[in-house]
């Protein structure tokens, strides 16, 4: 009876702590999301090289490739998140100013209209619009099929905001 009752308890505190995090999870604002187009494939094993550039894409097991454009208003932010796989970037106008959470120095990324950057995936971090013009992003994401592809995160509390 003793084990049962100290299992239960050790659950009950699981069960706490992911209600914790989830009411100390960001969510986004000022942001206006459109899918585009999603599909799914299977392995990817891509090697190419042409001159100096090269590129290497190598994927185990079934993926989902997605892409979004995004809105963000002038002041809006997309909250404190992460993602289980890559996302790449592309600044259609405004600006997106980026900033991870395990830079204790809190440093922006600032990427204005027609640059693009990587998430590499797995990293908490946020983009906001911090100019006064809406910023559009266009982002393609590839993640492991059935996963979100978003997880919403707690304020690490490296950044002043």
């Amino acid at each position: 009876m003793r084990k049962l009752v100290g299992g239960t308890t050790v659950l009950a505190g699981f069960a706490l702590l992911a209600i914790a995090a989830t009411a100390l999870a960001t969510s986004s604002v000022g942001v206006t999301s459109t899918p585009i187009a999603q599909g799914n494939a299977g392995d990817i094993d891509v090697r190419v090289k042409t001159g100096e550039w090269k590129v290497k894409l190598d994927t185990k097991g079934p993926s989902t490739l997605a892409v979004s454009e995004n809105r963000v208003a002038p002041g809006g932010d997309f909250g404190w998140h992460s993602h289980p796989g890559p996302s790449l970037v592309i600044v259609k106008s405004g600006t997106s100013t980026f900033y991870r959470g395990d830079d204790p120095d809190c440093t922006p990324e600032v990427h204005p209209a027609g640059t693009a950057y990587v998430d590499p995936g797995g990293v908490v971090h946020i983009a906001r619009n911090e100019g006064s013009q809406e910023l559009v992003v266009l982002v393609t994401r590839l993640t492991p099929a059935g996963a979100p592809p978003r997880n919403d995160e707690p304020d690490p509390g490296n950044c002043d905001f």
